[in-house]
């Protein structure tokens, strides 16, 4: 299986599901997005961490890190594998004192937990290849990102997320 190596773009509110955030993957070596819908608490605990702020007690993801660091277990990397039914599977890779094991994860929970442990973030390429899409992030070029004069990544992402979710459910 080919990987995609992925860093996180943009996280905001969804323009297509209330009360729940647009997670916008950027492929590292290459132009493509990979939008993903996830719950306003996941997307909470990913902006704590990427704004570097400290809640006044742990947050769970902060305990599995704790735990993990506890244990001398590290995360070798995110992955990111399938799209069932529209909806994302992942897995943490993790390094063991007995061996490297696969932890099943929703997408959400494995990217809050690899930002704390700065391990890399992975995408199947065969996902990336069947969700994502391409932007230029100037616009210049691109029509799709383009709106009443302006250039904009997120009229372009969600332009790109109501047709994906509109393909996702027929």
């Amino acid at each position: 299986m080919e990987k995609i190596q992925v860093d996180i773009l943009a996280l905001q509110p969804s323009p297509t599901a209330g009360g729940t955030f647009l997670l916008v993957l950027r492929e590292i070596n290459g132009g493509r997005k990979l939008p993903i819908i996830i719950g306003a608490h996941e997307a909470q605990a990913i902006a704590i961490e990427l704004e570097s702020l400290k809640p006044p007690r742990p947050l769970t993801h902060d305990l599995v890190k704790a735990l993990l660091e506890a244990l001398d277990a590290s995360i070798n990397e995110v992955l990111i594998d399938e799209l069932k039914d529209g909806t994302f599977y992942s897995k943490i890779c993790v390094d063991t004192l007995i061996g490297a094991v696969q932890v099943d994860s929703r997408p959400s929970d494995a990217i809050a937990i690899a930002v704390r442990m700065n391990s890399p973030i992975y995408v199947n390429s065969i996902v990336m290849d069947e969700v994502s899409f391409e932007t230029d992030m100037l616009g210049d070029d691109n029509k799709e990102t383009k709106k009443a004069g302006k250039t904009s990544i997120y009229t372009s992402i969600n332009e790109k997320i109501r047709e994906l979710s509109s393909k996702l459910d027929e």
